[in-house]
């Protein structure tokens, strides 16, 4: 049965993937990013792709827009994008933190608080994190603003999955070892990671629509390797 889809972060890496996924499947897809052209060019079926940036309270406007006249329902949110810095701390000023954190904490909140009200009891909140939010993992030089924003969305899901146990939707947190991205390049140049986005972006297509009949509030940690 087709599902609606909203993801974030689609131009490149794992949310490029998973539109096509979801797509070849014959799920209707709402493909958010900055860039929106790479999702076009595609030309798939069932997809819409719109410039969306997390931090411009403009764009918000356009994703309820669509939702209420196209869908009237929202089944699954995958909110994927992200924004990394690398830089040492002492370097790092209020304004890079604030920038971090808009696009990866605020922005996950402000879409994902305006979705919920489309979507029903059985419907699932799926966020990205990282293996570097998670408490214990193993840290790296450069990455406090990135990595403190993937643990606060890591609080915020459980968070959430309480606030709304008895309404839905389900929300979970996978937090994701090293894929083989452009974000992954970024953070650690010249790392081969052992798995590829495509690969990954399976595990999360599979996860989004299953996952939620087993898990709600719940972090689970996808990862084999480090970092």
């Amino acid at each position: 049965m087709s599902k609606n889809i909203i993801i974030t972060g689609t131009s490149r890496g794992i949310g490029f993937e998973l539109v096509q996924l979801f797509s070849r499947a014959g799920h209707h897809v709402l493909a958010l990013s900055r860039n929106e052209k790479p999702v076009q060019n595609l030309h798939l079926e069932n997809v819409t792709s719109l410039s969306f940036d997390l931090c411009n309270p403009e764009g918000y406007k356009s994703v309820v827009d669509f939702v209420s006249t196209a869908w009237t329902h929202v089944d699954v949110l995958i909110n994927n994008a992200g924004t990394l810095l690398n830089k040492p701390f002492g370097e790092t000023t209020f304004e890079d933190f604030q920038k971090v954190y808009q696009t990866n904490v605020f922005g996950v909140s402000e879409l994902t608080r305006l979705v919920i009200p489309f979507m029903k009891k059985e419907s699932h909140v799926v966020t990205i994190s990282s293996m570097g939010g998670v408490q214990g993992s193993l840290k790296f030089p450069g990455l406090s603003a990135y990595s403190s924003s993937k643990a606060a969305i890591i609080t915020l899901a459980e968070l959430l999955a309480e606030e709304y146990k008895e309404t839905g939707p389900s929300f979970n947190v996978l937090a994701l070892g090293a894929v083989q991205t452009e974000m992954l390049e970024e953070a650690f140049p010249g790392y081969q990671a052992p798995i590829t986005a495509i690969e990954m972006a399976r595990y999360i297509y599979d996860f989004s629509l299953s996952g939620n009949s087993f898990y709600n509030g719940k972090l689970l940690q996808v990862s084999n390797s480090t970092p």
